[in-house]
């Protein structure tokens, strides 16, 4: 009957909510960082999906139009001043810098094949920028929220043996909310981390695949610059 009692007891103040209430103020703080750290995570993963699935369809638009065969010069007027996309804009910053080479007697300044290169580069680096912002946020959550949540696991096992110290009692009733609690952060901070560096990964991943198809359209569009300036 009394153990009947004692697990009605426990089963009663060991929900979610319950662990929580009992939890004290440090392991609740731990607790809420790393569910403040969970949910900013999880909305930098979203983002950065749509981000870069909407890099990779203007890319392939523009490869498309890029490749239709029609006049550079044309493509660049029909983009206007203020391209949209990424790729847009790494031909517009090749583009702008090439009419720029012409003197007004139609010939080239010197130097302008590498200052066609450099500015393509910068443009890349300025969406390599864009791609990989808030990725930083992902790997610092999946390789700090673990240890947090150990920190909030010590001072739960702390609590039960404090318990257990002050009440001269070792029944289940008395270790449980100490030990539930420390459990809980364990669980919050794999919670955390776990989707964190798995998105990291495969983001980071996503995010050099799309990069390396910028670079290597720079690449094929310096190459026919240089052949029209050979020529």
């Amino acid at each position: 009957m009394q153990t009947a009692l004692i697990a009605a007891e426990v089963g009663g103040n060991l929900t979610v909510w319950g662990m929580f209430a009992q939890a004290t103020i440090l392991v609740k703080l731990v607790m809420i960082g790393l569910i403040v750290a969970s949910f900013w995570s999880w909305s930098i993963i979203v983002q950065k999906i749509i981000q870069y699935r909407a890099a990779r369809r203007e890319a392939a638009a523009f490869d498309q139009a890029f490749w239709s065969g029609e006049p550079l010069d044309t493509l660049y007027d029909e983009i206007g001043p203020e391209p949209q996309g990424a790729a847009q804009k790494i031909f517009a910053a090749g583009m702008t810098e090439w009419r720029r080479s012409h003197r007004e007697d139609g010939g080239l300044i010197p130097g302008a094949t590498a200052r066609i290169d450099r500015s393509m580069d910068v443009a890349i680096a300025k969406e390599a920028e864009r791609l990989q912002k808030g990725l930083s946020v992902l790997a610092t959550t999946g390789s700090t929220a673990p240890f947090v949540g150990l920190f909030g696991t010590v001072f739960g096992i702390m609590n039960a043996f404090v318990e257990i110290a002050e009440q001269q009692n070792t029944n289940l009733a008395v270790v449980a909310p100490g030990i539930a609690e420390a459990l809980l952060a364990t669980g919050l901070g794999l919670m955390a981390a776990i989707p964190a560096v798995v998105f990291y990964n495969k983001l980071n991943a996503d995010s050099d695949r799309i990069l390396g198809g910028y670079e290597a359209f720079a690449d094929e569009f310096a190459t026919i610059l240089s052949r029209q300036l050979d020529s």
